[in-house]
């Protein structure tokens, strides 16, 4: 191990007339600067926490405005209006100090008072700012007066260089709405899914639930609001994520690729730099548990164990865990350091020991196993030292044997990339660790990512600064190795010892990756460029594609998930868009209705796209439906009432489950002059076992990348097939506004629908 290389550097021999100590020159080095280096850390810890504890205001003027008072004390103005002589008058052992020392403190301390009411004033002002969304509902392009006004007043009091956190303080939180409203809304949402006995009884047990127990949760839920940071985030954690017993493998972990090129890797970036995007800004809590960060099983519920700073990474390669420190003589490695550790791991050709080769699978396995596992065989000895190793690294990273990535030759290669980072081989991933990093041999990357600590939006800001850095900072030699001198001195990973006796959830894991049928495919045919020229937004374009296709494929309208983020609000996540409007709903019969003119499909269309673009707005300024359902069905459960209408609304299934990753750096690749560097987006498995979980990305002007995935076990559903009627229809709705292109697709024979066997 890393510490036992390093003890090496201290040798003692005792002999008769004392003891011979010898110290190794480079160790003590070594030693010297790693603690400057925590000091460093220690040091910039505090600034930033300074900065921004005191932001939007800035130490420096502290300075100012006690210059400021003191100048007009010796100009005999007292604009404290009397409160300074009070503070003199009550100094403690005023007796022992001057007349001149008394006033000088006094007017210290109140102008410190003046500075820290200011900065509150000031961050008071900054979130009654924030919390105007008018500017969300205008039309793209155009912006009223007030919202100008607004802009300008929200540039004025948010500080020139803000920091990752800076804006934390200054946050709204997030609103609880009326119960009517949520009642209302639910209600419209699912009015086109039932038919008319059904929905009268919904409305009913609805009405119910208002008369009876909803004021009380509502007020109960009011007070949480008051008290926490948000009343939402912490149980969709714990009850959402933590407390769910089934393997979070496919179940809970999404994955996200690289871009269409190859790439090779030098990871370990400095990621933790980033600054609030834009005008308007995002929680950034999310961001804190990135590294470091690991779920830990328990028998009730898991854990998110955050560590506040660790040197290590561990690596797995051929079934044997290596640890690899980051840090030398005070400083990171660099990446071509990091990439002689890594030929290293690879050169290494010792065997497994027992039960390591699938270790890994019990984090893939049911989470009550694991925990118990854990207990039993982790707890002592060199199982919980490397447990430990495991649990505390910065991320987990495997370095893959067989090569995966996008090749336009063969046929499933981006299906098969797909699968191979949603769940691997079952056993080459830590489920656990906030997130994976799967590096190939033909320098293909990609991630698997635990969703309790954050959503994929964070992630993926991460990941696009990553990649970015890595092809057009960092940069390769000719013969395509890492730039830099490399350390020979550098102590080789470690591996990692264990004493475990079987391998278990391996089975359980086996069966649930391989009924996971995962479709991955580039819609070339147009993307957002075109979109925007039909005066629509290119998400209501593909959310009403998604609705035409799920209807041409199961014959039926069906509860829709679209994940929206609630980011402008303090510890803000996601609520959901119920895609499936009446609106849409109309929309899809029209197309599927011969009768029906293009002129009334496309009247339609607009109508239904303008719909969601609505409800999509309603969702990131919170006053959704789901989030307040769900925090007034877990009140309903601590204050042991019941409730049949929120115990209902809990239990309906979404059979189509979307999310679209956001492209959020467009600044750092310039997609129209590196068109291969165009990012793939990522996905996840299927919600419910008889539904359909897609997942798209829209890449510049021209491409559309969907990740769908489904269950070879439902007889109901085939990725594939759903894959060519989602590019039908989103020819079929282009075909409404270019009617050149009616040909391309009105005889059908532009996509051949595949409904025979399904693959993988």
């Amino acid at each position: 191990m890393a510490e036992a290389h390093q003890a090496v550097g201290f040798q003692f021999t005792v002999r008769p007339d004392g003891v011979d100590l010898k110290l190794s020159q480079e160790v003590i080095k070594n030693i010297y600067l790693s603690g400057v280096t925590a000091w460093k850390k220690k040091a910039i810890l505090f600034k930033n926490g300074v900065l921004a504890g005191v932001y939007p205001a800035s130490p420096s003027s502290w300075l100012i405005v006690v210059i400021a008072m003191m100048s007009s004390l010796y100009i005999r103005i007292d604009p404290s209006l009397g409160m300074i002589d009070s503070i003199k008058d009550n100094l403690p052992y005023r007796d022992c100090l001057s007349a001149q020392t008394r006033a000088v403190l006094s007017g210290i301390l109140f102008a410190t008072g003046l500075w820290l009411f200011l900065i509150y004033l000031l961050r008071y002002t900054l979130k009654v700012l924030l919390s105007y969304h008018g500017w969300i509902f205008e039309s793209h392009g155009k912006m009223s007066t007030s919202t100008k006004v607004w802009l300008s007043l929200v540039k004025m009091f948010s500080g020139r260089r803000p920091l990752l956190y800076s804006f934390q303080a200054s946050l709204p939180r997030l609103p609880v709405p009326s119960v009517d409203d949520t009642i209302c809304r639910y209600l419209e949402s699912i009015h086109p899914l039932l038919d008319n006995e059904q929905y009268n009884q919904m409305k009913i047990l609805a009405n119910d639930f208002r008369d009876s127990i909803a004021a009380q949760l509502q007020r109960y839920l009011m007070l949480k609001s008051w008290w926490a940071t948000n009343y939402v985030s912490d149980w969709w954690e714990e009850y959402i994520y933590l407390r769910s017993r089934s393997p979070i493998m496919v179940n809970n972990n999404f994955y996200m690729m690289v871009r269409l090129n190859v790439i090779r890797v030098a990871f370990y970036s400095s990621y933790r730099r980033l600054r609030a995007l834009g005008i308007v800004p995002m929680c950034s809590t999310q961001m804190e548990r990135m590294f470091n960060t690991t779920r830990i099983p328990g028998i009730e519920t898991d854990i998110v164990q955050h560590l506040t700073d660790r040197k290590h990474l561990v690596v797995y390669h051929k079934g044997r865990f290596f640890q690899l420190w980051l840090y030398t003589g005070g400083r990171h490695l660099l990446p071509s350091e990091l990439e002689t550790q890594f030929q290293r791991i690879l050169n290494d050709t010792s065997e497994p020991q027992p039960g390591e080769l699938k270790l890994a699978a019990l984090t893939a396995g049911n989470r009550v196993l694991w925990a118990r596992t854990r207990i039993k065989y982790f707890s002592q000895g060199v199982n919980k030292v490397s447990l430990d190793a495991i649990e505390s690294a910065a991320f987990f990273l495997t370095l893959d044997e067989e090569p995966q990535g996008y090749d336009s030759t063969k046929t499933n290669s981006l299906d098969s990339y797909a699968k191979s980072l949603l769940h691997g081989k079952c056993y080459d991933r830590w489920f656990d660790k906030s997130f994976t990093l799967i590096s190939y041999p033909n320098g293909k990357m990609g991630i698997n990512v635990e969703h309790s600590w954050a959503d994929a939006p964070v992630v993926g800001h991460m990941w696009e600064y990553v990649l970015a850095t890595d092809c057009f900072h960092l940069g390769y030699t000719e013969e395509g190795h890492c730039k830099g001198d490399v350390n020979k001195a550098l102590p080789h990973p470690s591996r990692l010892q264990w004493q475990f006796p079987k391998e278990t959830s391996y089975v359980i894991a086996k069966q649930i990756a391989d009924d996971v049928d995962l479709h991955s495919y580039l819609f070339t045919e147009f993307g957002k460029g075109l979109i925007k020229k039909c005066r629509t937004s290119p998400d209501a374009f593909i959310q009403l594609a998604l609705q035409l296709a799920q209807f041409r494929d199961q014959g039926l309208f069906c509860l829709t998930y679209e994940s929206s983020m609630t980011r402008m609000f303090r510890d803000g996540r996601t609520e959901t868009v119920r895609s499936c409007t009446s609106e849409a709903v109309a929309f899809v019969r029209a197309m599927e209705d011969t009768s029906a003119t293009k002129a009334q499909r496309l009247a339609l269309f607009r109508k239904a796209a303008d719909k969601h673009q609505h409800m999509c707005r309603l969702a990131m300024k919170g006053p959704g439906i789901d989030r307040h359902l769900f925090c007034l069905y877990i009140m309903s459960k601590h204050l042991g009432v019941d409730s049949p209408f929120l115990k209902k609304v809990l239990s309906e299934p979404w059979k189509l489950s979307t999310s679209q990753t956001p492209q959020q750096q467009l600044n750092l690749v310039d997609i129209n002059k590196f068109p291969k560097y165009v990012g793939s987006g990522g996905g996840f498995g299927p919600v419910a076992d008889d539904g359909y979980g897609v997942s798209y990305i829209i890449v510049g002007e021209n491409l559309i990348t969907f990740h769908i995935s489904s269950k070879f076990s439902s007889p109901d559903t085939d990725s594939y097939r759903f894959g060519r009627h989602i590019q039908k229809a989103m020819l079929d709705i282009q075909a409404l506004f270019h009617p050149e292109n009616d040909k391309m697709v009105g005889n059908g024979e532009h996509v051949q629908l595949v409904n025979g066997k399904k693959h993988l």
